[in-house]
């Protein structure tokens, strides 16, 4: 079969994409991307896995569906482009990191430095038509990344997820590993912020929980 993932997360993978659920969504992807305007770039739909590797994961952190005004989406939850303005929930993000670890809040929203330390920003849904959020949550994404949380449920280094807002919240089923470290929390949007998610500390949370497992944590530098 074609190799669709650049990494270890193929092997891991490779039956999802010879299921019926996922040829069917190939297929539906095909035709959206041909007649509406869709973000991600195609070719950027895997880069939470492709800037990943499992190899190399420490933190999953857990969207919802990707951005969906022009120029934002590039396959990671949460993060733009260089030179995009960065939106109300990274802002936030970005606030509480400060608060929590003291670091400088950065000028850009382009968290591939996250992705390189073993930070997979994962949203459950891959795709999304242009405004129009949430548009592509039923058309069977949401069963292939339940399925990516599952394997790394399974999987015996521990890890930290990170759930923010009752969406993600709602994937704490799959997590039944107790190896694994679950931090959850208000949404960073503006709308929730305020509602627990500042003062929460996550980032110091995952830390602590890394190193007394002997891996080394990220700096959380952007």
């Amino acid at each position: 079969m074609k190799e669709i993932l650049k990494n270890d997360w193929q092997e891991l993978l490779k039956d999802e994409f010879e299921k019926p659920y996922y040829l069917n969504l190939r297929e539906l992807l095909i035709e959206e991307y041909k007649n509406y305007e869709v973000f991600p770039k195609a070719e950027d739909i895997f880069n939470a896995f492709n800037y990943t590797p499992y190899s190399n994961l420490k933190v999953v952190i857990l969207g919802q569906d990707p951005y969906h005004n022009f120029g934002q989406a590039h396959g990671l939850a949460f993060s733009v482009k260089e030179g995009v303005k960065i939106p109300p929930s990274l802002v936030n993000i970005y606030k509480e990191l400060k608060e929590d670890l003291g670091l400088e809040i950065p000028s850009t929203g382009y968290l591939i430095n996250w992705s390189k330390q073993g930070i997979m920003l994962l949203n459950t849904t891959l795709t999304v038509r242009a405004h129009s959020p949430m548009s592509h949550s039923k058309i069977g994404w949401e069963l292939f990344t339940d399925r990516v949380i599952e394997v790394i449920d399974s999987g015996s280094r521990p890890v930290v997820f990170i759930l923010w807002g009752n969406h993600a919240k709602s994937k704490m089923k799959l997590i039944k590993n107790e190896k694994h470290l679950v931090i959850t929390g208000a949404h960073p949007s503006p709308l929730s912020a305020n509602r627990g998610f500042f003062g929460s500390r996550p980032f110091s949370k995952a830390n602590t929980f890394l190193e007394s497992n002997n891996i080394e944590p990220p700096n959380w530098r952007v």
